[in-house]
């Protein structure tokens, strides 16, 4: 179906998936739903896959043969999309999780080409990529998190001595996060400290700036989602928690447990105090404006031992119709057919250009 020329009088929308993070196939998996759930009597559609190489294509976002256990990927063979062809179109629906594509790369992009999209902007979609960063906009926004210590590439190279002293303040256990990645990819938890340089060598597969935090004592996992309401104004969903089952062998919630293996069960909504679930749902829309977000946004948190603090924030969390994300929407009142359209035209409403 031609972006170009079109006679139907409906909006235009390119749905863009895949990309080059290690989220390629997760980012493909909320392609295939998103579009199966869109109102084709309302708008066009044009599915566009980006490879692993960086190619763009015609996709169609329908997969046959994927392996259980395994995630789809968009196929190099496909005939190439020209990325200007963009221009044409009346939103784009940036379907892309990691660098290269939440992270204000392809949000740029679009910037640049006049082309109104889902989501965050590019400095809101920068922050909230990168770990550290998210962390110092939260601190100075009055925001509870654990403490950390960011490694520089070459203060791992070069000055490691100094950088172990820091991340041994921390204290054990730890987490060893890339600095930029999400899906918990290249994340491992240490427990001892002969583990730390493995996972830091393990976290720079995947991005040279790592960091490392402080585990969170006798932890759950809550989450919130945001969305923007016509009028600019965020609202909170409702919380739900994500439990890992024990015997799965997972220390915590890795990327298997996420998408592969079935062992993690989203409690919708948590099971938890009010005042608790209303502080969340308080901190959630504080972070979402702190980053400056738009559209939409996933909020993470733990609740601890010594209290609540936040994790951090998604600004194109997973969308299947089993992802975090939908699942508060939709117990909060919005089913996932609704949440796809009101995103699709705060899009069609929002400016170009400086906002």
């Amino acid at each position: 179906m031609s972006l170009v020329t079109r006679a139907s009088g409906k909006p235009r929308i390119a749905v863009v998936f895949g990309g080059r993070s290690s989220e390629h196939g997760v980012s493909c998996l909320t392609a295939r739903e998103v579009l199966a759930a869109i109102d084709t009597e309302r708008y066009d559609v044009q599915p566009v896959g980006i490879t692993r190489d960086g190619e763009w294509v015609e996709e169609t976002a329908v997969w046959d043969d994927v392996a259980p256990g395994t995630l789809p990927s968009v196929r190099p063979d496909l005939p190439p999309f020209v990325w200007e062809r963009l221009r044409d179109v009346d939103a784009v629906l940036p379907l892309l999780h990691g660098p290269w594509g939440e992270d204000g790369t392809v949000q740029g992009l679009l910037e640049m080409a006049d082309v109104r999209y889902v989501g965050a902007g590019v400095l809101a979609s920068a922050v909230s990529m990168d770990k550290p960063f998210t962390k110092t906009v939260f601190s100075a926004a009055g925001l509870p998190q654990l403490p950390y210590v960011t490694i520089r590439p070459w203060e791992w190279n070069d000055d490691r001595a100094r950088v172990e002293d820091r991340i041994r303040a921390l204290g054990l256990p730890v987490f060893v996060k890339p600095a930029r990645a999400g899906s918990s990819s290249g994340v491992m938890m240490v427990q001892t400290w002969d583990e730390l340089a493995g996972a830091v060598e393990k976290a720079r597969e995947f991005d040279p700036k790592v960091m490392v935090e402080s585990a969170a004592r006798g932890k759950r996992e809550l989450e919130c989602a945001v969305i923007q309401q016509p009028d600019g104004k965020p609202l909170a969903s409702v919380v739900g928690e994500i439990t890992v089952a024990g015997d799965a062998g997972h220390d915590f919630y890795d990327f298997e447990a996420k998408y592969l293996d079935g062992t993690s069960v989203n409690v919708v909504p948590a099971d938890v105090p009010v005042t608790l679930s209303e502080r969340i749902r308080t901190y959630a829309v504080q972070a979402f404006e702190a980053v400056g977000c738009e559209g939409l946004a996933r909020v993470d948190f733990f609740w601890t031992d010594e209290g609540l603090v936040i994790n951090e924030i998604n600004t194109m969390p997973g969308f299947t119709p089993y992802s975090m994300f939908p699942v508060l929407w939709q117990a909060s009142g919005i089913p996932y057919a609704e949440l796809v359209d009101r995103l699709l035209q705060l899009a069609l409403r929002r400016d170009t250009g400086l906002r």
